[in-house]
C-alpha cells in the first residue's frame, strides 16, 4: 500500500532484488503506512463490535489486526515485485509506488485473500479459539474484509498517484525554470559579446597587449559558459572563475568605472552549486546599476557558509531600484533566479533582494547546505 517511488530511474526490479539494502526513508514510510493501517484497524474493530456485542471489543481487534495487517503486509512488499516501470512512481523517494492497472487490483485481490484466510487463523490461533463461526458470519466477514481492503487500497493508491503527479509537476517546474534562464542568457551574452569585440577592435591598433588580455578572458568566459550550458550544476569555484573572466571584459569596456572584489573562502570552492546562477544577477548589477550612472561603480561577490545554509550576495553600488515595484525588462534575470533557486532546492532556498532607488542593490541568495 506504499505511495513511495524508486529513487533512480526506471528500475525493472526491487532494490533488495539487486543485492542492494533499501534506504532508511524506505522503512519509514513503510512504518508510516503500518500505523496508519492499525488506526484502521482499530476503527473496523468498533464496526465488527456492533455487529458481533458478545464477542468483545479485544477479540474483535485481534482478528481485525490480523487481518488487516496480513492483507497491508502483502500489498506493502509484494509491489516490490512489480516492475517499477508499471507504478506510480515519486523520483524523490525509495521503492516502488502504487501499481498501475490491473496488476493494482491483482495484488490488491490477493491481498484480501491472503489476509482474509490467514488473518482468521492467526487470530484463532492467538485467542485460542476452536468455535467453528456460522456461515452468515463468515460472508458478513468476508465482506467486511473486501470492502475494507478496497477503501484502503484506494486511499494508497490516490496518494500513490497524486505523490507522482507532484513529482512530475516539480520536474517540469525546474525544467521550466533552467529553459526560462537559458533563454535569459542567450539574451544577454550577444549584448555583452558584441560590445566586447567593438572594444577588442579599438584596442588592437592603439594597446595590443591589453586587447591580449582582453581576448584571453573572453576566451576563458565562452569556454566556461559552453561547459556550464551542458551541466545542471558545477563547483562554486568555477561559477566564480567564470564571474572574474567576464568582469574582467567588463572593467577593459568601462575602464575606472568598474571596481569589484570576489570573495570566495577556499572550504566552499567545491561546493556544488546550479550552473549560471550568479552570472544574471552580477550582469544584471552592471548593465541597469553601474552603466546608468556617470561616475559607475563597484561590486561585491561573495561567499559565506552560515550553519547549515551558503550564502551568495551580490551588492553593487549603482541606480537601484524599487523591489517592491512590478519586475522591468531590466531586471527579468532576478526573477528567473528566484524560480531556478527554489525549484532547484524544493522550495529551502531563496533570493533576498534588498535596494532603493539611487543606494545601490544586494542580492542575497541562500542555499540549503545538506
Amino acid at each position: 500500500m506504499s505511495t513511495a517511488g524508486p529513487p533512480q530511474g526506471a528500475r525493472t526490479a526491487g532494490l533488495q532484488a539487486e543485492g542492494h539494502p533499501m534506504p532508511r526513508s524506505f522503512w519509514l514510510d513503510v512504518l508510516r503506512h503500518g500505523l496508519q493501517v492499525l488506526v484502521f484497524c482499530c476503527l473496523i474493530a468498533v464496526f465488527t463490535s456492533l455487529i458481533w456485542p458478545q464477542a468483545g471489543y479485544g477479540v474483535q481487534l485481534v482478528h481485525s489486526m490480523s487481518i488487516g495487517m496480513l492483507i497491508w503486509a502483502v500489498i506493502e512488499f509484494g509491489r516490490l515485485l512489480v516492475p517499477a516501470e508499471h507504478c506510480h512512481r515519486d523520483p524523490s523517494r525509495p521503492g516502488h509506488g502504487w501499481p498501475k492497472g490491473w496488476r493494482g487490483v491483482l495484488l490488491t485481490l490477493v491481498g484480501i485473500a491472503v489476509g482474509y484466510v490467514g488473518g482468521n487463523r492467526l487470530a484463532a490461533a492467538l485467542l485460542g479459539e476452536t468455535v467453528t463461526y456460522a456461515p452468515r458470519d463468515q460472508v458478513i466477514g468476508l465482506a467486511i474484509a473486501i470492502v475494507a481492503g478496497l477503501v484502503a487500497s484506494f486511499y494508497f493508491f490516490t496518494r500513490g498517484r497524486q505523490a507522482a503527479l507532484q513529482a512530475s509537476i516539480a520536474a517540469a517546474e525546474r525544467d521550466a525554470a533552467e529553459a526560462r534562464l537559458m533563454l535569459l542568457q542567450s539574451q544577454l551574452e550577444p549584448h555583452m559579446l558584441f560590445n566586447t569585440l567593438a572594444n577588442l577592435r579599438a584596442l588592437i591598433g592603439v594597446d595590443p597587449a591589453r586587447a591580449q588580455h582582453m581576448l584571453d578572458r573572453l576566451d576563458g568566459y565562452l569556454r566556461a559558459t559552453l561547459g556550464a550550458s551542458r551541466a545542471p550544476q558545477h563547483p562554486l569555484g568555477d561559477e566564480f572563475d567564470r564571474l572574474r573572466d567576464y568582469l574582467e571584459l567588463m572593467a577593459v569596456r568601462m575602464g575606472p568605472r568598474l571596481a569589484y572584489t570576489l570573495e570566495l573562502p577556499a572550504a566552499l570552492r567545491d561546493r556544488p552549486v546550479p550552473t549560471l546562477l550568479l552570472q544574471p544577477v552580477v550582469e544584471n548589477a552592471i548593465r541597469h546599476g553601474l552603466e546608468p550612472c556617470v561616475a559607475g561603480g563597484r561590486i561585491e561577490v561573495a561567499a559565506r557558509r552560515d550553519a547549515d545554509a551558503l550564502i551568495l550576495s551580490v551588492h553593487d553600488s549603482g541606480a537601484g531600484f524599487d523591489p517592491d515595484a512590478p519586475p522591468r525588462v531590466g531586471h527579468f534575470g532576478l526573477a528567473q533566479v528566484g524560480e531556478r533557486v527554489a525549484s532547484a532546492t524544493g522550495g529551502q532556498g531563496h533570493v533576498d533582494i534588498q535596494s532603493q532607488p539611487g543606494a545601490g542593490a544586494t542580492v542575497r541568495i541562500i542555499l540549503p547546505i545538506t
